[in-house]
């Protein structure tokens, strides 16, 4: 039992760590789009940035919706993609700008850039390469 420990261990540690670097971004320095390009796309979408670092390579931004709902975006560097999108809804929140299929149902979408969807890729702002 004792050796079957070690062995346990490495293959979990292995498993864990592929894992863990699929999540990083890939991208040379020199294809990233400046910090104020990122803020202007976040700005686009609706969110109100407060604070945007990088971590495993990759833009983080922390900010709200313009329901007041706390965002957090992980973004390609170079594309601006949204590579992972974790909103934590208030109590009284209308999800339909996250999810595209309810967007039929909800009620406040003449609010300003209510009516776009995070959770697709856009293209990069105009102006940013």
């Amino acid at each position: 039992m004792k050796s079957l420990f070690p062995i346990a261990f490495v293959i979990a540690m292995t498993a864990s760590g592929a894992a863990l670097a699929a999540d990083d971004c890939h991208r040379p320095m020199a294809e990233w789009q400046s910090r104020e390009n990122v803020t202007a796309h976040v700005t686009n979408r609706g969110i109100t940035t407060e604070r945007l670092r990088i971590d495993d390579g990759c833009y983080e931004v922390r900010g709200r919706d313009v329901d007041g709902n706390q965002v957090e975006l992980k973004i390609d560097p170079a594309s601006l993609a949204i590579l992972e999108l974790e909103v934590r809804f208030r109590p009284d929140a209308d999800t339909a700008r996250y999810l595209p299929a309810a967007r039929g149902h909800a009620g406040k979408m003449g609010k300003p850039q209510a009516g776009k969807p995070l959770n697709v890729p856009a293209a990069a702002p105009a102006g940013s390469r």
